[in-house]
């Protein structure tokens, strides 16, 4: 038996994820104290401290997602911690890095041309973009691309790479840059509640299956006294039970927003304006501080 069998916290270097990591931060501070003081020309901020904190965060939880020990543990022995690192790279990474993208970078980035532009913009509106990252999902769970990715290398960081970019699709329309493709706060509640939905039908079928899916995932040994069966099973409770409790989580803070925005408009007597049938919290609040103090009640 090998060393990494009888144990798995062995610690195994990934030079690979080390590179991935070091270029995201270089590029980050690249955007940031470079092209940022060149566009930004109005002397607002060219990043706020938010979205520092943001960024730092995206990185930190990639990083962990990515390299020892979750990378091996969820790559070599238990499909659960493997699952894990899947809930981070697509539920946690990518809203991160969203919410910490200022909207000129995004707007550089993407551009305004027909190639670029108009395709990125019409592979973010909600229905795409919903498609898109649950196939991606689906296909990522199938038995025969789980053991080709444990097998493969570039198959494993290539299903990866597949997940993190649908998955930033999928969250445009909820926390992205760019405010012409989010959706209107009713509209996020309803978005999100449907990507609640989708991960039941995988997950029930771990969960309910009485015999192992994935051969590559099947060992003569145990670890942490988990069958084959009992990590499936696990895998499929944290789907569900992960990616359903951390939507409905946004979900009541979406709703908790739009009540709170709805009863100080109405209190002031605002109406809010929308524009183009969307309606954003930053342009709530907006619109509620140019209306400037509610009045004195007596």
């Amino acid at each position: 038996m090998a060393l990494a069998e009888l144990h798995p916290w062995a610690f195994s270097p990934h030079p690979e994820v080390w590179v991935l990591i070091a270029a995201v931060v270089a590029l980050g501070f690249y955007a940031t104290r470079v092209i940022g003081p060149k566009v930004v020309r109005d002397g607002s901020p060219v990043v706020s401290r938010r979205q520092r904190r943001w960024f730092v965060a995206g990185v930190i939880v990639l990083w962990l997602a990515s390299d020892w020990p979750m990378h091996d543990i969820g790559e070599r022995y238990l499909y659960s911690v493997h699952m894990v690192q899947h809930l981070l790279m697509t539920f946690v990474v990518p809203p991160l890095f969203l919410l910490a993208t200022p909207t000129w970078l995004a707007r550089l980035i993407v551009g305004d041309g027909w190639f670029a532009g108009k395709i990125v913009r019409r592979l973010c509106k909600p229905v795409v973009a919903g498609v898109l990252f649950n196939a991606a999902l689906v296909f990522t769970h199938w038995p025969p691309t789980v053991n080709t990715a444990v097998d493969v290398a570039a198959v494993h960081y290539g299903l990866h790479l597949l997940l993190v970019t649908t998955a930033l699709l999928m969250w445009m329309p909820i926390c992205g840059p760019l405010p012409e493709v989010r959706l209107s706060l009713p509209g996020q509640m309803a978005y999100l509640f449907c990507q609640s939905i989708v991960p039941t039908i995988p997950s029930a079928w771990l969960i309910f299956a009485d015999k192992p899916i994935y051969e590559a995932y099947i060992h003569p040994f145990t670890v942490w006294g988990m069958t084959a069966v009992d990590d499936q099973q696990t895998a499929g409770v944290l789907m569900k039970l992960g990616a359903g409790v951390y939507l409905w989580i946004l979900i009541a803070v979406k709703f908790a927003k739009w009540a709170m925005t709805s009863m100080e408009a109405d209190r002031r007597g605002v109406t809010i304006v929308r524009s183009d049938d969307v309606l954003t919290w930053d342009e709530v609040a907006t619109q509620l501080e140019e209306a400037g103090p509610a009045p004195i009640e007596r």
